[in-house]
């Protein structure tokens, strides 16, 4: 029996990257797996690739931060499944620029994915949690949800906002038995951090800054921590943090 065995997760921003590898894991240790993205062709061919390999996977298109769109897609899966256990809110964009560099433009569609999509998708399965009797939401915040680091402020300001937002769930929901938790990953190596991680190396050392195992994460590595969250292993995890930075927080 797997960890999450017999439970029906929704992850989202799940066709390529962090959230594909999450999905791969879910799907391995039991769970049903509703891919959700805007990139249907890499969504299709995720949750193909999973059914391939003895998993159970569909795809659905999704953009988080259409609010009728996300109670279509719960209601899609309460109709099929009979409930959700699960919500991983992990899809969010980095724009790399200072505060006068940001436009107000490129500062509300960072909002509008990273924080409006997590409170959407949130508000969206609370209803089917709640009558199925309890759920866990992780919600994929970042290290610089908690501290700082130069040009990327609007980013910065939604994984705060995530880390809060965490927490003021957990406190309204718990008596509902539904678990709200944040990971906090620190550098990764994923195709958003590609150009930054493997290009000039002084670049790179910027970035990993204080890192004390000199190396970005691999997606698993986090993943595992999102599979921690989901299952009934984190039974008394309530509004938590879990960092997985490689010590970058702890000097």
């Amino acid at each position: 029996m797997g960890r999450v065995s017999g439970k029906i997760v929704l992850v989202t921003g799940a066709a390529m990257g962090m959230g594909r590898t999450h999905c791969e894991l879910l799907a391995e240790e039991g769970a049903t797996v509703i891919v959700t993205d805007m990139n249907t062709t890499e969504g299709v061919a995720t949750a193909d690739s999973i059914n391939a390999a003895g998993g159970k996977a569909e795809f659905l298109p999704l953009n988080v931060t259409n609010e009728s769109e996300w109670i279509s897609v719960v209601e899609q899966i309460v109709a099929k499944h009979g409930q959700i256990d699960v919500l991983v809110n992990n899809a969010g964009i980095l724009i790399i620029k200072a505060v006068e560099e940001t436009s107000t433009e490129e500062w509300d569609r960072t909002f509008d994915i990273n924080v409006k999509g997590v409170f959407f998708g949130t508000k969206a399965v609370l209803p089917a949690m709640q009558k199925a009797g309890g759920g866990s939401i992780v919600n994929i915040s970042s290290i610089y949800g908690i501290v700082g680091a130069p040009v990327s402020a609007a980013y910065q300001a939604t994984k705060g906002a995530v880390r809060l937002f965490t927490k003021a769930t957990a406190v309204d929901y718990a008596q509902y038995n539904i678990r709200v938790n944040s990971v906090h990953p620190g550098v990764i190596d994923t195709p958003m951090t590609k150009d930054l991680l493997h290009g000039d190396e002084e670049v790179r050392q910027a970035i990993m800054g204080t890192t004390i195992l000199n190396r970005p994460a691999q997606p698993r590595e986090v993943s595992y921590a999102v599979l921690h969250l989901a299952s009934d292993d984190s039974s008394f995890m309530n509004g938590s943090e879990m960092v997985v930075d490689g010590g970058y927080t702890a000097v």
